[in-house]
């Protein structure tokens, strides 16, 4: 019986290179610009309901229809100039991996509902770009399909906070920034990264890549608690900056490799803590319509959603900022995205003017009602304002 499951495994992957997958949507353009991530839970979609099954409180929970990952921001707004794929189901499950794994096959796994070109799986960690569930072979292998495509094609890696930015890595930094256990893991994933961009490079090497550097924990909301010690921020800042530093040397070293500093984009948006440590995260308007703050919960006026993912406003600013530097490090020509455009996405299915009906409660964090009502998009000037008061609160 093991023999003939396995036979069939290997049958299965021979014919289809996606083995087990399930196309829902069509292909993008053929001139618009491939575009595959390798990474974890900060770029698998949001909408993969086998992950994230209909009803569960993961991902926006009751807000779920308009909370939207990066990549599906981009899908929706700029179809026509970036090829994440096709949406459907793509992979085999981890049993079968493993055995085909063992087989020295490549297969894609696990199972999940995203775009096609979308690798990143929560929970993975940089050994997952070549060992684990080794992502990046899985990409070279869809790549090598249609080389001539990727030639033009980008792909960006973000990756490493499971492995060295959770609470206790943080905690370890606050005390010394060199701790030997997370700067061997800040090591290990450096060299995953640059292994993953030479192991490309060497079948496709016009790609362009984008690395994106690590995001610090001690600003997500709800850690505003820990660490309100100007020392021990600094001290986990320069832990980090061993990753960002390293990343910048890969993009100096290599010829189209830029370099996102994650880090840097948040202090930009929403600012960081007062010389004393404490919080001091400032209000960003979408437009001149909704109120954005630092503050966990799902409702779209908060930046980070109640399971501590980046929310649909925040995805649409860290989206519209990829877009901007991959135009001024690659010469993409892909069009600005606009407040408009990202508030767009908070409209409800069949309320084409307005954000729900109002937003209601928001039911996880409990604030008091939160108007927020958007009007149409139409009419404004791109990069402007939509010409709407700031919300009550």
């Amino acid at each position: 019986m093991v023999v003939v499951a396995v036979g069939a495994a290997v049958a299965i992957v021979q014919l289809d290179a996606d083995a087990g997958r399930d196309v829902v949507e069509g292909a993008m353009s053929q001139w618009a610009v491939p575009l595959a991530v390798l990474g974890d839970s900060d770029s698998h979609a949001y909408h993969d309901t086998l992950h994230f099954p209909p009803g569960s409180p993961a991902r926006g929970g009751p807000y779920r229809a308009i909370t939207f990952q990066w990549t599906e921001v981009l899908a929706r707004l700029r179809p026509e100039a970036i090829d994440l794929g096709p949406w459907g189901r793509w992979g085999m499950r981890r049993s079968w991996a493993r055995v085909l794994g063992r087989l020295g096959r490549t297969v894609r796994a696990p199972r999940k509902e995203d775009h096609r070109h979308n690798f990143a799986v929560s929970g993975a960690r940089c050994e997952d770009l070549l060992d684990g569930w080794r992502q990046t072979y899985a990409l070279k292998q869809l790549m090598d399909e249609d080389p001539d495509r990727w030639a033009r094609g980008v792909v960006v890696v973000r990756i490493g906070i499971n492995s060295f930015g959770s609470e206790a890595d943080l905690d370890r930094l606050a005390h010394d920034p060199r701790d030997p256990q997370v700067q061997a893991e800040v090591a290990r994933c450096l060299d995953a990264i640059a292994a993953s961009v030479d192991l490309i490079r060497a079948s496709h090497p016009r790609t362009r890549f984008v690395l994106v550097g690590i995001f610090d924990n001690s600003r997500w909301a709800r850690a505003d608690v820990r660490w309100q010690d100007p020392v021990a921020l600094h001290r986990i800042a320069s832990g980090l900056d061993r990753f960002d530093d390293g990343l910048r040397r890969l993009a100096r070293e290599r010829r189209d490799v830029a370099f996102f500093d994650d880090r840097a984009w948040f202090a930009a948006r929403w600012g960081g803590r007062d010389p004393e440590g404490r919080p001091a995260y400032r209000d960003v308007m979408l437009g001149g319509v909704l109120r954005v703050s630092n503050t966990a919960g799902d409702a779209p006026h908060n930046a980070v959603l109640a399971d501590r993912h980046a929310g649909t406003v925040w995805n649409g600013w860290w989206a519209a900022a990829l877009v901007e530097l991959m135009n001024q490090q690659f010469g993409l020509g892909i069009a600005p995205m606009t407040d408009c455009e990202i508030a767009s996405l908070l409209v409800q299915d069949g309320e084409p003017d307005r954000l729900g009906a109002c937003m209601a409660a928001d039911p996880v964090d409990g604030d008091a009602a939160t108007p927020a009502c958007v009007p149409s998009c139409r009419g404004a000037e791109p990069g402007g304002s939509i010409g709407m008061a700031e919300p009550a609160r």
